[in-house]
């Protein structure tokens, strides 16, 4: 995967990817019309839930080398290490995974729920887990396991009605001469030229993958520095696939099928793009034989929720070990996660975003044709309560159990659902049929101070102004992020009691690594300019948030406003990660 499951690596991924949205002659999708397009994402779009698997060379020092325990992502030891080329290539000598079963493999995936596989066919270090005909640095050639996993996963998927994906790093390769090693080259080994490696190594493995297994998918990783020759080598064979899905991280200015956010699931999704969130179940993506640090059961399925109700998929990641199994602790989690869809999974798969920016419950909402889904994490004890539909209500179930439930409509419009007699601890999905299509009219909820006279202007509450402008993550860790158009906005609406005007001030907590600072921006109060201006200043990295008091004051009268983030001026790629704005009254006019 990427540098490291950080806001900076997917910060600066992000932004590249931005780049890159502008089509070259060289996409191989560039013609494409929006029916031929509906045809070909169909599958994907419905299925809503995939597993990853991250396996290769580095399952064997299992995040250990030289007697140390490498920090760090399980696939990124060579780089996170610093191991010679040739010490590293002796990993394959152990690498013999004679338990490994492509067909057990399979089932466990399709026993969770997942519609799709996506399996590093080549990670970072360059080692092909199939027969590659480039050299002989693969799994049949360098190991004492003489079979081609990639051959039989690909053949499972097909027999078990999965479709199947390759993972292919075609930028970074740290055992071929030339290829990328994501900052300096540690080893003599790994200098050569760049354009030469994507001819002869990373071009002609991607058309032995794509003409040998014809994958429904190409995960591609880290966005490269390719030119219009180059993509057009590693795009050559798309055409041998006409069905091909590939995502957002080739480079050289082609924009992908996906977005691919990573260990995090956006607050917003992407307006007008399919995106799918990525993210391991543990803290490694590749094995690490200490990582105990497994995510429960109800945060998988609660994620695979969430990410559904922003139309998104979910894929999923395992670390086969060195011997070829499933780590137990991921296994009993998939089959978990499964017992939770077979009974549920109507209300995620085929199913498009919540019509809802917010529910009052702790929940969300999926929609299907005339089917409004609710999926509830935490029934209120007061009553489940719906506001804003404007479709009429035919019927109301329980999607698990069948049950019927009443539907009561209050005096200001809302629905109270009455509560099932038996409730799914995870999540209790229930569904209700309607006249037509989900309409839904929100109420205006404003933001008013708290006691101390503060408004806390978040990026969960806020309002977001242009296309690539997203809140990124959720809770107390959400921030406004891909700030890379200087014409996009925030905005805040809320209210302000009493009879007198108040004098505010306001501190600002946001992130920005060195070299990217110095964008000005100035606060718009219902559309004026304050006299509250601020120049952000650089932090450690995307992720080191720091609060900063701007000078100057506001005054602002009872009733309703919106407050703006303008910016003046974009210093670098991008403008900040704003994680909030707080106006505090400090005075009585």
């Amino acid at each position: 995967m990427k540098f490291k499951a950080s806001f900076l690596a997917l910060s600066v991924l992000a932004t590249t990817a931005v780049f890159a949205q502008q089509k070259t002659s060289v996409d191989p999708h560039a013609n494409e019309t929006g029916a031929e397009r509906d045809a070909r994402m169909k599958w994907w779009r419905e299925a809503r839930f995939g597993m990853f698997i991250h396996w290769g060379v580095y399952s064997v020092p299992a995040g250990t080398y030289d007697g140390k325990r490498i920090g760090g992502i399980g696939e990124w030891i060579m780089r996170s290490a610093n191991i010679p080329v040739a010490t590293y290539a002796n990993y394959a000598k152990q690498f013999n995974p004679e338990k490994f079963n492509a067909t057990e493999w399979v089932s466990y995936a399709k026993a969770a729920g997942m519609k799709y596989i996506v399996m590093t066919a080549k990670h970072h270090d360059g080692f092909c887990m199939f027969p590659t005909k480039v050299d002989d640095w693969n799994i049949t050639a360098r190991s004492p396991f003489k079979r081609d996993p990639v051959g039989e996963m690909a053949a499972a998927c097909k027999k078990a009605g999965i479709k199947f994906g390759v993972y292919y790093s075609q930028n970074l390769d740290w055992h071929h001469a030339g290829g990328g090693t994501a900052g300096q080259a540690w080893d003599d080994a790994q200098k050569g030229d760049f354009h030469k490696y994507v001819v002869n190594v990373s071009a002609p493995q991607v058309k032995e993958l794509l003409e040998t297994y014809h994958p429904a998918v190409l995960w591609w990783d880290i966005n490269g520095p390719f030119d219009a020759a180059e993509v057009k080598a590693l795009t050559e064979s798309f055409s041998k696939v006409p069905g091909l899905i590939a995502n957002n991280r080739l480079g050289g200015g082609v924009p992908g099928d996906t977005e691919t956010p990573e260990q995090f699931i956006p607050a917003t999704g992407y307006k007008g793009r399919d995106w799918e969130t990525c993210m391991t179940m543990n803290d490694t993506w590749g094995y690490k034989s200490y990582d105990h640090n497994f995510k429960s059961t109800t945060t998988l399925v609660q994620n695979l929720i969430d990410i559904a109700s922003k139309g998104g998929n979910y894929l999923l990641n395992v670390g086969p070990t060195s011997e070829g199994l499933i780590p137990e602790e991921e296994v009993s989690r998939l089959k978990e996660v499964g017992q939770w869809m077979r009974a549920n999974g109507s209300s995620i798969y085929a199913t498009t975003a919540s019509p809802y920016k917010r529910l009052p419950f702790e929940g969300r909402a999926t929609v299907k044709g005339n089917t409004l889904y609710l999926n509830v994490f935490d029934w209120p004890s007061t009553g489940l309560i719906l506001p804003g539909l404007q479709t009429k209500v035919m019927s109301t179930k329980v999607v698990s159990t069948g049950e019927k439930l009443t539907v009561t409509k209050n005096v200001d419009g809302s629905l109270l659902i009455s509560r099932p007699k038996i409730m799914t601890p995870i999540s209790t999905a229930i569904a209700l049929s309607l006249e037509g299509k989900p309409v839904v009219v929100e109420p205006e909820v404003l933001i008013e101070p708290n006691r101390s006279g503060t408004l806390a202007l978040t990026a969960n509450n806020a309002e977001l102004v242009g296309d690539e402008i997203k809140v990124q993550d959720s809770g107390d860790n959400a921030n406004v992020g891909f700030w890379t158009n200087p014409k996009d906005s925030v905005l805040w609406k809320f209210q302000i009691p009493g009879k007198e005007a108040n004098a505010f001030q306001c501190r600002i907590t946001f992130a920005c690594p060195r070299g990217v600072e110095g964008s000005s921006f100035t606060l718009v109060l219902d559309g004026k300019d304050t006299d509250i201006h601020g120049i952000v200043m650089p932090t450690t990295g995307w992720n080191d948030f720091t609060t900063m008091s701007l000078l100057g004051q506001v005054t602002i009268s009872p009733g309703k406003h919106v407050l703006r983030v303008r910016v003046d001026k974009m210093a670098g790629y991008a403008v900040m990660n704003l994680k909030s704005l707080m106006v505090t009254r400090i005075s009585t006019k």
